[in-house]
């Protein structure tokens, strides 16, 4: 009955990416809001195919420009961050060669960032300034890896303070707004830290393989969870502020993994939610 569903569901994502495809490539090269929405559509209809369901707290802020910096389980983060809202991501460079899935990040317009060199940091973080400047909003996961999606690693401050500088070098402040992901439950059934390695894809693990299990298993529950934003100036100090959305993002983590109340819950404005994020930052 799996391999039946798998078929199914591949034949089904196949027959709607492959009219998309060349939608999106025109999208890419004329003005207009085709080009962000087009793949809201694609990654809300690949979330209902494979059975994602997305449980959301909070929201994402409206001022720009935005950065969203994130904790990184799989690559189904990608599907479920998609289907939320327009957006791109901040992708290490070899994504770009995958098969299928380098064709996908690039019509989803990624800015691709090589993580073994240090001399690449400022000309991703160029790209970065300018993709937001234009009012883009991106998603960087922080942590620079993927995980078992039992913790959060520790984030990296340079393309934070890089893609801060790129902004507001000019002396513009720039939003910057924590964001939590955890995967909660399998078939309806809570996963727990051993039952996690389903859907968290990292290490040495093998993509097809791991895609293919997903898609043959299915009914895989998410939630996100949307912190506080946070006003950053160019004097900000760069590791203080990584330091302080690392917290923010374990904390959120954690809670969800737990199915607690979340300090972003339920709030009424993006000044409470600050305060909440900021308030389960200094205690973390």
């Amino acid at each position: 009955m799996s391999r039946l569903r798998a078929f199914a569901v591949l034949s089904a994502l196949t027959a709607i990416t492959l009219p998309m495809i060349p939608v999106q490539w025109v999208a890419l090269r004329i003005p207009g809001e085709l080009k962000r929405r087009l793949p809201v559509v694609w990654h809300r209809m690949a979330c209902a195919l494979v059975g994602i369901r997305v449980r959301e707290i909070g929201r994402a802020a409206r001022d720009r420009p935005l950065l969203i910096t994130a904790n990184h389980v799989s690559w189904l983060d990608i599907t479920v961050l998609g289907s939320r809202m327009p957006l791109s991501f901040v992708a290490k460079s070899e994504v770009a060669s995958w098969p299928v899935f380098g064709l996908f990040a690039k019509l989803q317009r990624s800015v691709f960032v090589d993580r073994e060199r240090r001399s690449a940091t400022a000309r991703t973080a160029s790209e970065l300034g300018a993709r937001l400047a234009e009012g883009d909003a991106m998603v960087l996961f922080a942590e620079g890896t993927s995980n078992s999606g039992n913790e959060v690693l520790p984030f990296r401050s340079a393309l934070i303070g890089a893609a801060r500088h790129a902004v507001a070098g000019e002396g513009e402040d720039v939003w910057i707004q924590p964001l939590a992901l955890a995967y909660t439950d399998l078939q309806g059934v809570p996963m727990g830290r051993q039952f996690r390695a389903h859907v968290a894809w990292y290490g040495d693990m093998e993509m097809i393989p791991h895609f293919m299990n997903v898609v043959r298993k299915g009914a895989v529950d998410v939630t996100v969870v949307w912190g506080g934003p946070l006003r950053v100036s160019p004097g900000n100090d760069r590791k203080m502020l990584t330091r302080r959305l690392e917290r923010s993002v374990r904390e959120m983590a954690a809670e969800a993994r737990a199915g607690r109340a979340l300090p972003a819950a339920g709030v009424e404005s993006d000044s409470e939610a600050e305060a909440a994020i900021l308030k389960a930052a200094k205690n973390g």
